[in-house]
């Protein structure tokens, strides 16, 4: 019998450590997303993240502690503790974007692309090679 390569998992964590998740390393995609809405949420010029299906995500700790903002479809998920962002359910619950800097863990992927930069903060200036484009990744 042929045996099936082992997944790595990753796991990840907010910041004051009251909720923590595991991930598989098998991410499809990732990408720095300038949008207003990932500025606000993580205080930052962009949201580095990468996306999975969202069966290969699950919390391990501190699911009561979650504050939800949005729906059972689609939703960003913060500790309701220290605030910070640990995944966003997107694409009809299909998929999760965890934002690469609650790993723990050090990802397989890298970000491929810079996504909405039509509406990035005008103070910040990218100073990478990667591909840009105003909106979603186009193609």
């Amino acid at each position: 019998m042929k045996e099936e390569p082992v997944t790595r998992k990753l796991t990840g964590q907010c910041f004051c450590r009251a909720v923590s998740y595991e991930v598989a390393d098998e991410f499809v995609y990732a990408a720095n997303c300038h949008c207003s809405n990932c500025r606000r949420t993580t205080g930052s010029a962009f949201k580095p993240f990468a996306g999975i299906e969202s069966d290969k995500f699950r919390l391990t700790a501190g699911g009561d502690r979650l504050l939800i903002y949005g729906d059972e479809t689609g939703h960003d998920a913060h500790c309701g503790q220290c605030g910070s962002l640990l995944y966003s359910l997107v694409r009809e619950g299909a998929y999760v974007h965890v934002p690469i800097g609650t790993l723990v863990d050090e990802p397989g992927i890298r970000p491929s692309a810079h996504i909405f930069v039509g509406s990035k903060a005008k103070w910040f200036t990218i100073t990478d090679d990667l591909p840009q484009y105003d909106e979603h990744v186009s193609g």
